[in-house]
């Protein structure tokens, strides 16, 4: 049976100090628990309704409504970085978990194996992450890092480093590459000055409103769907 310390300590890895201090997250739903047991990842603990009752699962639950699973799972060791050959995706600042898990199940489908991110991105253990990312956290491979570093590696291995900018080339009439870094940025700010300057080409997403008013951008994650299509697609 649940104690009460072990309840507290499970809903405390909502918080990102916990989850950091205990190495461990915590995945809810059906899916997403099966995504977690399927994967390389070590799951620690499994917990079902049915198990250990309604009560303990409320006091668990990091969702607004408890799921009839959830586990506790050990967040992977660091891993020492190899840049092999390839196409990969950057991510400069995305702050929005929605976001950020949108990204990952995007990479998972475009098959992006590697998401370099800045740190100060979204933590992708956030319960709101993992929950948008729809299992695709256990497949995707997510290293914080310097990420104007990271896209100065790209360079000197002769790889392109492609942005998003308002003031980008069309993407439609551009050549891509099949190996090189994919930057995205902020939800407000877009690209940061410093990646900006390791960026071999800018790219633009055109809009086809003419000359009728229209949004000021796009939505990163919904941007970040519209170019990795683009490059598979050639």
């Amino acid at each position: 049976m649940l104690t009460n310390a072990e309840i507290k300590r499970i809903k405390s890895l909502k918080d990102k100090k916990f989850r950091d201090a205990y190495g461990q997250f915590v995945v809810e739903g059906e899916k997403l628990v099966q995504e977690a047991l399927s994967s390389s990842f070590k799951v620690l603990a499994v917990y079902r309704t049915g198990e250990i009752g309604e009560d303990a699962m409320s006091r668990m639950t990091q969702l607004n409504s408890p799921s009839p699973v959830l586990a506790v799972v050990q967040k992977p060791a660091a891993r020492g970085l190899v840049l092999e050959r390839g196409l990969y995706l950057g991510l400069d600042s995305v702050r929005d978990p929605g976001n950020m898990g949108t990204i990952l199940r995007l990479a998972d489908w475009f098959g992006i194996s590697t998401v370099f991110a800045s740190q100060d991105c979204v933590e992708v253990f956030n319960p709101k992450v993992v929950q948008a990312s729809m299992g695709s956290v256990f497949r995707v491979e997510t290293v914080f890092c310097d990420l104007e570093q990271i896209c100065h590696r790209f360079r000197t291995m002769d790889m392109a480093v492609y942005g998003t900018f308002l003031d980008g080339k069309n993407i439609y009439s551009q050549t891509l590459a099949d190996e090189g870094i994919i930057i995205m940025g902020n939800e407000a700010s877009g690209v940061s000055d410093a990646v900006a300057s390791q960026v071999s080409t800018r790219l633009l997403i055109p809009s086809f409103a003419g000359q009728r008013r229209t949004a000021e951008s796009l939505n990163v994650a919904t941007a970040t769907a519209i170019v990795l299509s683009e490059f598979r697609r050639r």
